[in-house]
């Protein structure tokens, strides 16, 4: 069997080639591009591309003759792979329908930004409407799509991770007792959560808060948080080398979102057994276990959140066991050998009709 891959940014092409790498291990011939390289259209910037055939996306089908297509966004390639009645696979990965209406609420107040905002929304519906199936990350995000396209076909997909890359390593130079986050500020939805942490860094003056990331919306937080002495922003971490410094060295790591699927690094932390809490929201509670591998807060609680971290830092030998179970939760549920299975027997019954 032949499977495309396409994906999006180059954020993502570290993990579909490892997952490509199991499909390969199961016997599957896979074949992994940037869309793209192969399709484009409206808005991309060189106006030529909004027209036309994408001759290169037709010859690589000529070329590699695959048997289904597996793209991780709702893009023009996209599109194409599915004109071309080859049985197309879509894989969602965030709440796709907050995060339009946080863009058009926060950045449509300007015409041709909306357009845009406008006009991307309109294929990707299509893209969700038209594909074989849709492939979200957790079992929260299979429900929101069934509100949205109740008549189409969906699958969990359930990204995995190689733990062999999260291993013990080198630390770098932070003030402990510390708490780190590891997280983007792309969409406010999901952004604005952080803000709950003004009370936090009032009330626990004696811990340090450091947050890994960027993104269009962190000036909003960090001119809200720096103006604590036990807050610091320390940019976007190279990955994985300088995330897995980060997490080696921290206490506790802590998701403070407004949504969140299939958190990554929640589940990257529990790997480098640490101690985890993360905002009871969307498929967070998917992707931990609470009280056992550390503790779910509730959204917009800052007092649930100081209790919970407390908690972790007053009990060390609590903080240990539940960076062991972490590890063995993460190892045994989200391997890319049982991801890569569970994938090809998801597809199987497409690829038969």
């Amino acid at each position: 069997m032949k499977i495309l891959i396409a994906y999006g940014s180059l954020g993502k092409l570290f993990h579909l080639k490892e997952f490509s790498s199991a499909l390969e291990k199961e016997g599957i011939d896979a074949k992994l591009v940037k869309d793209t390289d192969y399709s484009r259209g409206f808005p991309s910037k060189q106006i030529s591309e909004w027209f036309g055939e994408n001759k290169k996306f037709k010859k690589l089908i000529k070329e590699f003759q695959p048997d289904a297509i597996f793209a991780d966004r709702q893009s023009h390639f996209a599109i194409d792979s599915i004109r071309t009645k080859i049985p197309t696979f879509i894989l969602l990965r965030g709440h796709y329908w907050q995060e339009y209406y946080w863009a058009m609420k926060t950045l449509g107040s300007n015409p041709l930004t909306r357009l845009i905002i406008w006009f991307r929304n309109r294929t990707a519906e299509k893209v969700f409407s038209e594909a074989r199936a849709i492939l979200p990350i957790c079992e929260y995000l299979e429900r929101v799509v069934k509100e949205h396209h109740p008549n189409q076909d969906t699958g969990i997909f359930l990204e995995g991770i190689d733990s062999e890359r999260w291993h013990h390593t080198e630390k770098m130079k932070l003030n402990h007792p510390c708490v780190g986050l590891v997280q983007d500020a792309n969409w406010w939805g999901k952004t604005k959560e952080l803000l709950v942490l003004e009370e936090v860094l009032q009330k626990m003056p004696s811990v340090n808060f450091y947050w890994a990331g960027d993104g269009q919306y962190r000036n909003r937080i960090t001119d809200r948080l720096e103006k604590y002495k036990n807050f610091k922003w320390i940019g976007r971490q190279k990955y994985p080398e300088d995330v897995r410094i980060f997490l080696e060295t921290i206490d506790v790591y802590a998701l403070i979102t407004g949504m969140d699927l299939a958190p990554l690094t929640l589940k990257e932390a529990q790997l480098m057994e640490k101690p985890v809490i993360a905002t009871d929201v969307g498929g967070d509670k998917e992707m931990m276990v609470d009280k056992k591998t550390g503790f779910l807060v509730k959204e917009g609680d800052a007092e649930d959140v100081i209790e919970k971290i407390s908690k972790i830092l007053d009990d060390k030998q609590l903080a240990i066991e539940m960076g062991k179970n972490g590890s063995k939760f993460i190892k045994e549920q989200f391997n890319w050998e049982l991801v890569a299975k569970k994938f090809l027997k998801t597809i199987e019954p497409y690829l038969k009709n």
